[in-house]
């Protein structure tokens, strides 16, 4: 959500969910990590504990919600 004029503020539930690199892409969890892990593989499992980057379509968005990230 862009804004117009005034003091541009950081949404805090974007920044607890999203971290921007030093190349200025911005990567997320991945999901499917919270409950029903039993049935999840062991590799299954790891990979969904990793980083991953979010859609380039996506950046834009949040890095509006990021203003001083």
């Amino acid at each position: 959500m862009a804004r117009r004029g005034g003091k541009a503020k950081t949404r805090k539930a974007v920044a607890k969910r999203f971290k921007v690199t030093g190349s200025g892409r911005v990567l997320r969890r991945k999901q499917g990590k919270r409950h029903l892990l039993r049935r999840k593989n062991a590799k299954r499992r790891r990979g969904l504990g990793q980083a991953t980057l979010v859609a380039a379509s996506d950046e834009k968005n949040i890095k509006a919600d990021l203003p001083f990230g």
